[in-house]
């Protein structure tokens, strides 16, 4: 977000203090008000587990959905471990509440799991 934010106040220009007059940066809320669409960090999650509904869906014999669950048969490494697919859609349901849900079970349903997905698209935290 930050880097989105120095891009959209390099586009949208200094504004004029009325104040000191000389310029100002343009403030979040300001920015915000001019350039109102989704944020891109909620888009490439809700995008991620739009996929991972499809992946789920396909069962549990396919390349991809095997990748998408796998744990690595490697010898863990001695920093944090990687990260799985399967983690990052964990994450993603406890941000919007629904924890300790299967999420596998329900992107079967694809009514349920496009209303979380939209969900994710249009969550806006502060």
């Amino acid at each position: 977000m930050v880097f989105e934010n120095r891009m959209l106040r390099r586009i949208f220009a200094p504004k004029g203090s009325e104040v000191t007059g000389g310029w100002r940066k343009i403030h979040n809320d300001e920015l915000t008000d001019l350039y109102s669409s989704h944020n891109n960090f909620w888009v490439i999650k809700s995008r991620r587990m739009r996929w991972a509904g499809h992946v789920a869906r396909m069962g549990g014999r396919t390349d991809v959905n095997r990748a998408l669950v796998r744990t690595s048969d490697r010898k863990r490494p001695l920093e944090r471990p990687r990260r799985r697919w399967e983690d990052n859609i964990k994450m993603v349901l406890q941000e919007v509440g629904c924890v300790g849900m299967d999420w596998i079970e329900l992107a079967h349903y694809s009514d349920r799991w496009r209303a979380l997905v939209n969900t994710v698209m249009n969550l806006r935290v502060p």
